[in-house]
């Protein structure tokens, strides 16, 4: 009996084996040229009283599609870099934090063609001892950015802090529910904890050969992102029904009025912790235009107001609209390695122009206000 009941389960698995490489071929064949494999690497860091999502750290993991393939290396903190950053900033350095989602991270970008890679080299080139962390985190929104700042990111002293914002980040602060607005349109504290999928990743990627599966299989990939997807469309939903908001893709008055918050009480923590504020405006794709603004033109004034410096997406990028791709044009339709390239050089121009008038690093109560490129229609 356990020789039948071997020779059952060989057959079982090597029966599996075969329905699961059929299964491999079809998808390839059938969707190889629309697939991305672009595996998540979450899992949870406490900052503070909050848990957050980071990047595993000291990981090393490749995304694939059919523009490219992209190595990321992480540090001991999940940041994307080679090199460890002391919260200790060494002496005479100009420290810069980058804060954002996957297009500050950089998918569909080689590590080194990043804007804050760019940025630091556009320092150093002339003369400032720069060092830019890269802290952008794939799923973030500003409320986790905020958080992330005043418990963490404070702690590595920088001069200048970068927010990236893009236009899925109202969303993204509606579905983390880490903040809202209380009656009075006052800022709240909802919860300390925000880690959707990290307890299923950390189980998966405990598991031999799940990572190279994420990175190699085009049928795990579609149903890894298929669950993804779904997953994150329910909770989209949800909060969109718990904040009455409407689910049309339209920015609405409770996600302005909450994304104005946050950059108030950002710009707010930095002042009072003598960093500069810059806003990034990154490029959203468009329909029958090259790109447009991520920020809704309710939110541009409060955007002025609640930031040191602005770039805003116009003013960076219009002149090479046409000229090349501002986003990657298949997968993902992250920012392409122009983009970055555009992002870093204004961004350095910006930074080099504030350290001429006003040399760092110095102790400033409340810092005189960047130069900003001028803001867009």
């Amino acid at each position: 009996m356990p020789k039948k009941i071997a020779l059952s389960l060989a057959a079982l698995a090597a029966s599996a084996v075969v329905v699961l490489a059929i299964g491999e071929v079809v998808v390839r064949v059938a969707y190889g040229r629309d697939m991305v494999m672009f595996p998540r690497y979450h899992t949870g860091a406490r900052y503070g009283e909050y848990l957050l999502r980071t990047i595993r750290p000291h990981s090393t993991f490749h995304h694939t599609s059919r523009d490219g393939t992209w190595e990321f290396v992480t540090n001991g903190r999940g940041f994307r870099d080679t090199r460890e950053f002391s919260y200790d900033k060494p002496p005479g350095t100009v420290r810069v934090l980058a804060l954002g989602d996957s297009h500050t991270q950089g998918y569909e970008a080689r590590q080194d063609h990043v804007f804050a890679a760019v940025l630091e080299r556009y320092l150093r080139h002339r003369g400032v001892q720069a060092e830019v962390l890269n802290t952008g985190v794939s799923g973030f929104g500003t409320a986790e950015e905020l958080l992330f700042l005043e418990n963490e990111g404070v702690r590595y002293h920088p001069d200048y802090v970068v927010l990236a914002l893009y236009a899925n980040d109202y969303m993204d602060n509606l579905k983390s529910g880490l903040f809202g607005l209380d009656e009075g349109g006052a800022l709240k504290v909802l919860k300390k904890e925000h880690v959707p999928g990290v307890r299923a990743q950390d189980l998966l990627y405990s598991v031999p050969g799940a990572r190279w599966l994420g990175e190699h299989s085009y049928l795990y990939s579609l149903v890894f992102n298929g669950v993804w997807q779904l997953f994150k469309t329910r909770l989209a939903h949800e909060k969109a029904l718990e904040y009455a908001v409407a689910e049309t893709g339209e920015v609405g008055d409770y996600e302005t009025r909450l994304m104005a918050a946050l950059l108030e009480r950002m710009h707010q923590f930095c002042r009072a912790n003598g960093i500069e504020l810059i806003v990034v405006d990154v490029p959203a794709l468009a329909e029958g235009r090259p790109f447009e603004s991520s920020i809704v033109p309710a939110l541009r004034e409060t955007v002025r107001a609640s930031s040191d410096g602005y770039l805003d997406s116009g003013a960076t990028l219009s002149e090479l609209a046409g000229a090349v791709e501002i986003h990657v044009p298949h997968g993902h339709r992250h920012i392409s390695e122009f983009t970055h390239l555009a992002i870093g050089t204004a961004l350095g121009r910006v930074i080099q122009a504030d350290l001429a008038r006003h040399p760092r690093p110095a102790t400033c109560a409340a810092p005189a206000p960047l130069a900003a490129t001028p803001p867009g229609p």
